[in-house]
């Protein structure tokens, strides 16, 4: 708990408090050398760690805490602000915090006698995405300003408010300030290009995290918002700014989650407000809000916008800034005051500082607007909790775009069988009803019994793949969403279930996030026009995460009881241990369990013998074609029982071996390819290798490939989303990525071997020799298109024939999906696909669809995911999606001697798509495994 992680810095407060503490803590300038905000200077993280301990020690104002490691082996910190009195009460106040969050087993008085007593929480962050320095600079201004202001506003707010300041991300912090601060000559320094991503893994996608937590920093972040604090306000500090403004803020474009509480989108709106009329009251113009900005409130990933779904107010905030003077453009269509732009700049240049001024005065207006409505957040708090807990426990419907587009489609199919049967006299009904048409038609279509919302969903524990459901789970439990597990087997609208199955009830004041997470999102149709271009989403439209991570689950729509034991918050959960069979010739392992993989790199490491069967075993579901045997041998049987532990592998006893043709499998050496600044996309591969325990594995760069003789060193080759543009002539994009290649003269001699791109004058024709020696590629997304660059005979399925003759791609305006979840057919017989089900969903956004042909066939190439339907979508916006029917997303194809594993979507898209690792993952595997008789 949060409190033993207090006590010793209580323990110290106490020892300070009896001492003299400084009269004036030590300032920026005192510590670092320059003032927070001067020109050409920027603070490592280390010299920050140091300040933050050392303000912490001198003021009575600070605690200091520890909230765990990084995914390179910093500490993590948040300082707790506030006055000495709040401080010696603080676990009162945050149990007051946690208890109106919860909204359980609290009456109307007592919520309001808590509100009364308790204080809000506000969170404020810098850093996350690490060059955009603004951000991690005026986190260190303002702990040095509440630390040390004696104003009547600051100590109000002390007195008010428990202020949370977060170090979002201390590993970018180090890697960007020291990059910028390496050169001599001030006016040399930059803060972009840096040589590799400024998170471990996953870079500016960190930002993308907080649905599902794969990353220790938003693992610790997620649990001071959901599982200790949670704070009624969360304030996430970004740069930049649209050109010709100086800060976008609240409140943001449409569209947002039909899960959210009202409650939330009416105090954005307000906090919003107040932070406008700020800089216009200190004369800081350049504010842009709505449509002046891109952001909106649609996604669940982002460190603000998942608050949203735990009725939470977050604010984000992206400024212009630099160390680095700069200029802000001129822009005509921000001249002109607008309710998007109420109060515009001129150009001019700009200076580090004012960014540090205009961060404090929005950091202000928040904090004022908390010490003014106190109360009233926490009991806000408190009344979205009770309204998803009785939306949980009572029929609700959730009204969502296709529904009132099917419900106006019916009316207006009425109105013309009406007129039909009158010959053709108009429809006397139309125009009677003066709101639009006749309001029989809400509750037939907006309000029928089948269409209601869930009471709660039922994962079982006999579903194939557990081991992954129980990871499902812990994505929920991480996110403070309550979770029961079945003690017995028990029933429920007919159908009986085992037990240790997992219940999420929806009444709950996380309901939000819960419906999220196992109901498709709707997102409306947003055209700038009618017949014009989709306005592109914030980020991804639909990311349903039980359909992307492929969890067999049951929604329930009437109430239900059952043996159900409450699992206690934030308590995660462990696969059950499998059960082992051993037999006289050895075990089988069931291909559908992901956990196979990590279980088959373990036997290989430890020398035992591992082999697919490629007719599996007749009659026997679970352990269809791609079963995996395993010889009886010492080596494995420790293998197996400790998998059986912790992986929660089960077997089966093989009596002699098994009959038919299989597969030898051998550790593969792997190389992925990463460019110079960092591939999002590699990195979270990088990151799904090392949790699954692939042996190690060396990053490609493009020098290395343009050197040729690849298959003495690899057997396999990953070529990610981004790595491979499309050849000159047909139609695509040219390339994707951040900003320009850096000169090798502007950066370190170490870094320059990782300068370059794929072209196809060197790395294609390397490339192509390395699979025609029997080399395996395999690629997601874009990565895909190294197949037209080898020849294979192959179409792109979404163009089209222009009036000219040329061939291009699909405008946006007939065919648009923007990061969905969509249905595909598998054929789970071949190679590729081995441990699928004949049906999956995938997360699919704008990616390459490939048409085949009787050429195709003739040169081998076999499909193992397409289309088979006009109308895939499962979650999220497709825009013409009847264009993908009959195009093939995965499937593998020869190249002399080796494959290609053509995987077109993003199977491996931010770690959040289990349920189509095992496309992935075969690929690796077949690049080493030797057919047997």
């Amino acid at each position: 708990m949060i409190l033993n992680r207090l006590k010793p810095m209580l323990a110290v407060a106490g020892l300070l408090a009896a001492s003299v503490l400084p009269a004036q803590p030590t300032s920026p300038k005192e510590h670092f050398g320059f003032n927070i905000g001067d020109d050409y200077h920027l603070a490592n993280y280390s010299q920050t760690e140091a300040y933050f301990t050392k303000l912490a020690g001198e003021s009575d104002r600070l605690k200091l805490v520890d909230i765990g490691g990084t995914e390179e082996g910093r500490r993590q910190y948040m300082m707790i602000v506030s006055s000495p009195a709040n401080l010696a009460n603080v676990e009162r106040y945050r149990e007051i915090s946690a208890k109106m969050a919860r909204a359980e087993d609290l009456t109307e008085e007592e919520a309001k006698a808590l509100a009364t007593e308790g204080k809000p929480v506000v969170w404020i962050d810098g850093g996350l995405h690490s060059t955009e320095v603004v951000a991690m600079h005026q986190l260190i201004e303002i702990t040095w300003l509440l630390a040390s202001r004696n104003d009547e506003e600051t100590l109000r707010i002390l007195d008010d408010v428990i202020i949370l300041l977060g170090h979002a991300n201390p590993d970018g912090q180090e890697l960007v300030s020291d990059w910028y601060m390496r050169r001599d000559m001030p006016e040399d320094r930059i803060v972009d290009r840096i040589p590799r991503l400024y998170q471990k893994y996953i870079g500016h996608d960190n930002n993308r995290d907080f649905m599902m937590m794969n990353m220790k920093e938003t693992t610790n972040l997620a649990k001071v918002f959901y599982l200790e604090w949670f704070p009624q306000i969360i304030y996430n500090h970004h740069q930049t700014a649209p050109a010709g403004t100086v800060i976008a803020s609240a409140p943001y474009r449409d569209p947002f989650s039909y899960n959210y509480d009202p409650l939330v989108m009416m105090q954005l709106d307000q906090l919003g407000g107040a932070m406008s009329a700020r800089w216009s009251a200190e004369n800081k113009p350049g504010y842009t809000q709505k449509e002046g900005s891109v952001f909106s409130v649609w996604y669940n990933g982002g460190l603000r916008t998942t608050g949203y779904f735990h009725n939470i107010t977050g604010i984000l905030t992206e400024i212009i800034g630099s160390p680095t003077p700069m200029q802000i453009p001129l822009v005509p269509e921000r001249l002109i005051p607008s309710s998007k732009n109420p109060q515009p700049i001129s150009p001019r240049t700009w200076h580090f500082q004012e960014s540090i001024d205009y961060s404090i005065t929005a950091n202000y207006a928040v904090l004022n607007y908390a010490s003014r409505h106190g109360d009233e957040l926490l009991m806000n708090m408190y009344r979205m909790g009770r309204n998803s807990i009785e939306r949980g426990s009572k029929d609700t419907w959730t009204i969502s775009p296709s529904r009132v587009d099917a419900m106006v489609a019916q009316q207006k199919a009425d109105a013309k069988k009406r007129e039909e049967a009158a010959n053709g006299q108009p429809d006397l009904l139309a125009g009677h009803f003066s709101s639009g048409i006749d309001p029989k038609y809400y509750d037939q279509f907006l309000k029928t019994p089948e269409t209601r919302d869930p009471r709660g969903f039922i994962i079982p524990s006999d579903q194939a793949d557990f081991p992954t459901a129980v990871a499902f789970v812990n994505t929920l439990i991480k996110s403070g969403i309550k979770v029961h597990r079945a003690t017995s087997a028990f029933t429920v609208a007919g159908k009986s279930y085992p037990s240790g199955s997992y219940v999420v009830k929806t009444a709950q004041a996380f309901r939000p996030y819960v419906m999220d997470a196992f109901q498709p999102q709707d997102y409306p149709n947003d055209f700038a026009y009618e017949g014009g271009p989709p306005t592109p989403p914030y980020d991804a439209a639909g990311w349903t995460i039980a359909y992307q991570m492929g969890i067999k689950f049951d929604r329930v729509l009437d109430g239900f009881e059952g043996p159900f034991a409450t699992i206690p918050y934030g308590q995660l959960q462990t696969p059950p241990a499998g059960k082992v069979e051993a037999g006289a010739a050895g075990y089988l392992v069931s291909h559908r369990v992901n956990n196979s993989f990590i279980l088959t790199n373990r036997l290989l490491k430890a020398g035992a013998e591992v082999y697919w069967l490629e007719d599996g075993v007749k009659g026997d579901a679970m352990f269809g074609p791609g079963a995996v045997y395993i010889p009886a041998s010492a080596a494995a049987k420790s293998v197996i029982e400790t998998a059986a532990k912790d992986l929660g592998i089960s077997t089966k006893a093989v009596a002699s071996k098994p009959a038919g043709r299989m597969m030898k499998l051998s550790a593969p050496r792997i190389a992925l390819w990463d460019t110079y600044g960092g591939s999002m996309p590699s990195g979270w591969i990088r990151w799904i290798l090392e949790q699954f325990e692939f042996p190690e594995f060396n990053l490609l760069f493009a020098q290395e490939i343009d050197a040729g003789n690849l298959k003495d060193k690899y057997d396999v080759i990953i070529l990610p989303t981004g790595s491979i543009p499309v050849p000159e002539g047909m139609p695509g994009p040219r390339r994707r990525g951040w900003g320009r290649d850096p000169k090798p003269e502007e950066i370190p001699a170490e870094f320059r071997p990782w300068l370059g791109s794929i072209t196809a004058e060197k790395s294609i024709p390397a490339l192509k020799a390395f699979v025609e020696a029997g080399g395996t590629i395999v690629t997601t997304g874009t990565g895909a298109n190294i197949a037209y660059h080898l020849g294979v005979p192959l179409h792109n399925g979404l163009t089209e024939i222009k009036s000219d003759g040329s061939e291009d791609l699909l405008p946006a305006a007939k065919f648009y999906v923007p990061g969905s979840i969509l249905e595909v057919a598998v054929n789970p017989s071949t190679p590729l696909a081995w441990g699928m089900e004949d049906s999956a969903t995938i997360f699919y956004d704008n990616d390459p669809a490939f048409k085949l042909s009787p050429a195709s066939v003739a040169a081998g190439v076999k499909p193992a995911v397409w289309f088979d339907s006009k109308t895939p979508l499962k979650s999220g916006w497709a825009w013409g999606q009847g264009y993908l029917l009959d195009t093939s997303t995965a499937l593998t194809a020869p190249v002399g001697q080796g494959h290609l594993h053509l995987l077109s979507t993003q199977v491996t898209f931010r770690a959040q798509t289990h349920g189509t690792y095992k496309l992935f993952m075969n690929g690796i595997f077949l690049s080493t495994a030797q057919t047997l008789d």
